[in-house]
């Protein structure tokens, strides 16, 4: 006797199951055995003999949306470059005409670029290397400079540089001169005084000699002192 079945009932080993799939597929696809569909396989990137390619291969592309997009280089910029990190924020620089320099502000910038040392300073009408060696020059340098600071015009920036240095030069040597005089008053020996007399003496000598010959001579000791100078000490000309 058959089993009364629920339409709940899904068992899947129903022996109906199988013969009602076999019908239905059978009349919805018309019966028959099972077709091979396609051809024989083939390599990728084979095509048939009478696939001819198209002219214009990335309009192609874009008509079909199912292609693959065309290929396109990555080496503009060059893999060398550096990518901006977006953690250095950028600097931006004020445009030439807004950018404005004292003449104070560049006096003690070692001048590269030299005018003529044969010409004449404006101020005192002397050739500019004699100016500059005369400045350093030992017992007369200290009146030299100063008066190179009042005479000569800020305008000559190397002029009133080391006129400036060979001052503080000079007060410095006078001062330390000072102090060893000191102590041979009270040691009863010189010894000391006119070593260090002969060893700046000598080291003037040799800036005479650089300064002469257009060589840099910067002190990096004096730096503050003879600045100082400078921007106290006003040129009666200020041209």
């Amino acid at each position: 006797m058959e089993t009364k079945k629920s339409k709940y009932d899904t068992n899947p080993l129903d022996p109906d199951i199988e013969r009602k799939a076999e019908e239905s597929w059978g009349e919805s696809a018309g019966g028959g055995e099972t077709q091979q569909v396609g051809g024989s396989t083939r390599q990728v990137g084979e095509q048939p003999p009478s696939w001819t390619p198209p002219a214009n291969p990335g309009e192609h592309a874009r008509q079909n949306v199912y292609s693959e997009a065309p290929t396109r280089r990555y080496d503009n910029p060059p893999l060398e470059a550096p990518y901006p990190s977006v953690f250095i924020p950028p600097t931006y620089a004020p445009p030439a005409q807004y950018q404005q320099h004292h003449p104070r502000d560049t006096v003690y910038q070692s001048p590269a670029d030299y005018q003529h040392p044969s010409r004449l300073v404006a101020g005192i009408s002397l050739p500019e290397k004699w100016a500059l060696m005369l400045a350093y020059a030992p017992y007369v340098g200290i009146v030299v400079s100063l008066l190179e600071l009042f005479l000569v015009p800020r305008r000559e920036l190397k002029v009133r540089f080391h006129a400036s240095q060979a001052l503080a030069l000079h007060i410095a040597f006078l001062a330390i001169g000072a102090i060893f005089k000191g102590i041979s008053l009270v040691g009863g020996g010189d010894f000391g005084q006119v070593l260090f007399n002969l060893g700046s003496t000598i080291f003037l000598i040799i800036s005479m000699l650089h300064v002469w010959r257009g060589q840099p001579h910067n002190l990096p000791p004096l730096a503050e002192p003879a600045k100082w100078f400078n921007e106290h000490i006003e040129p009666r000309n200020q041209g």
